[in-house]
């Protein structure tokens, strides 16, 4: 503080001090220069003070420009089912996107490698899922706006602490969430264990995985599509002896009426019969009504009019 200092310039000064962001210093260097004294002693003081003015103001923007071009580059249009990987660097998250989908991100064994968000599809019994991978937390790169729109957060980490480091930036975050404890592979048998019942006493769902030797790789994939909430209806005409590969993908409790929205596009009075098998049916062939409630990997055959 210079000689002289009135109250104003103290208060700003301790404002100063106090901002937890640059924005807020900012402001109160503003309030420092405006309120100092204005005898000659304290030129130096003020040439000072603007000096670090200028360059915090510098900072700032070129901070904004950054987010600005980062959100342009990480705009991506969303599929139907989005998993997004979200971990700390060098947790193997590009190794994971390799390993479920048909993406070919960089992999380095120096942290940060991910620039940008790498996107690749998960063929899940000819579902398509949109797999994520984010640049690492802490990366001038990393962008909570995607991972906030994502329907499930996979939460890579090689060690438990990492899990309250992730949470720190998933407050904003709705939807369903994996921990996915990647490098088992370096793990003994008796540290598995010890790590399963760990992550089941803290109530997680998770999955313990390798992207090295792919343990765990089935199972990963079978809660990734779990977490959508979502039913697999497969339908086919009669004269088909085979359904459709590609199913319809249908919320729970989704009835033949429903079905017959999508695929008849809304003419639901052309329904002359319906016919399943699959997990809701009482036997293969079976007969049933419009309001007939469907469950996952069922067959469907419409009869139409």
């Amino acid at each position: 503080m210079p000689i002289n200092a009135n109250y104003e310039f103290a208060a700003a000064e301790k404002h100063f001090y106090d901002a937890q962001t640059d924005e807020d210093k900012l402001l109160a260097l503003e309030e420092m220069i405006k309120t100092m004294p204005s005898h000659k002693g304290a030129e130096n003081l003020r040439a000072n003070l603007r000096t670090r003015y200028k360059k915090l103001k510098a900072k700032i923007e070129i901070a904004k420009k950054r987010k600005k071009g980062s959100s342009q580059a990480f705009s991506i249009k969303k599929g139907e089912m989005q998993a997004t990987l979200v971990g700390l660097t060098s947790t193997g998250k590009s190794s994971i996107l390799k390993c479920l989908t048909n993406a070919n991100p960089k992999i380095a064994n120096y942290g940060f490698t991910t620039k940008i968000p790498e996107v690749g599809i998960l063929n899940y019994g000819n579902c398509q899922i949109q797999i994520l991978d984010l640049p690492a937390i802490g990366s001038d790169n990393f962008d909570t706006g995607i991972i906030n729109t994502s329907d499930t957060a996979l939460i890579v980490i090689n060690n438990m602490s990492q899990i309250q480091e992730v949470e720190k930036v998933l407050n904003n975050f709705k939807g369903k969430r994996i921990i996915v404890f990647n490098k088992i592979d370096l793990l003994n048998p008796t540290e598995k264990r010890k790590l399963t019942e760990n992550l089941k006493t803290k109530k997680h769902n998770f999955v313990l995985f390798s992207a090295r030797t792919r343990e765990g790789e089935q199972d990963l994939k079978d809660k990734i599509f779990s977490s959508f909430d979502k039913i697999r209806i497969y339908t086919k005409s009669p004269n088909q002896k085979s359904p459709d590969n590609d199913p319809v993908i249908m919320q729970p409790k989704s009835t033949i009426k429903d079905v017959a929205r999508i695929i008849l596009r809304g003419r639901i009075d052309l329904i002359k019969k319906a016919r399943i098998w699959g997990p809701s049916s009482k036997f293969g062939g079976q007969e049933v009504g419009l309001n007939h409630e469907l469950k996952d990997k069922d067959v469907v055959e419409l009869s139409t009019r």
